[in-house]
C-alpha cells in the first residue's frame, strides 16, 4: 500500500503565503515525478507544478514566479511554496506521484486526499 498525505492548507489573505507538504509512505521502491494539481468548485483539476526525481520543474503559467515546487527524495516528500496568493488560487490542492511499489514493481499513479486552500480578498 502506498499513501500520499498532504498538509499545510488553510485560509490566508490575498498577498499572503502558504506552504503545502505531501509525504509518500508505504511499501515504496522508488518515486518518479511528483506534482501538485488543483481543482476549484465547478472546474476541472488542473496542473499547478511538477518536479522530476532529478529536480527539473514545470509550472502552470498562472503560478510562475509566485509558486515554487521542491522535493526531498530522502523523505519521499514534495513541497509547494505559494507566495503572493490571489483569490483565484482558491481550490483543493492535490498531490500526485508516480510510484513504483516494492510489490508489484511497476509504476503506478497515486493521488493524495487533497487539502483546501482559501485566499480571501
Amino acid at each position: 500500500q502506498v499513501q500520499l498525505v498532504e498538509s499545510g492548507g488553510g485560509l490566508v489573505q490575498a498577498g499572503g503565503s502558504l506552504r503545502l507538504s505531501c509525504a509518500a509512505s508505504g511499501s515504496i521502491f522508488s518515486i518518479d515525478a511528483m506534482g501538485w494539481y488543483r481543482q476549484a468548485p465547478g472546474k476541472q483539476r488542473d496542473l499547478v507544478a511538477t518536479i522530476t526525481r532529478g529536480g527539473s520543474t514545470n509550472y502552470a503559467d498562472s503560478v510562475k514566479g509566485r509558486f515554487t515546487i521542491s522535493r526531498d527524495n530522502a523523505k519521499n516528500t514534495v513541497y509547494l511554496q505559494m507566495n503572493s496568493l490571489k483569490p483565484e488560487d482558491t481550490a483543493v490542492y492535490y498531490c500526485n506521484a508516480g510510484v513504483v511499489p516494492i510489490t508489484p514493481p511497476r509504476l503506478n499513479n497515486y493521488w493524495g486526499q487533497g487539502t483546501q486552500v482559501t485566499v480571501s480578498s
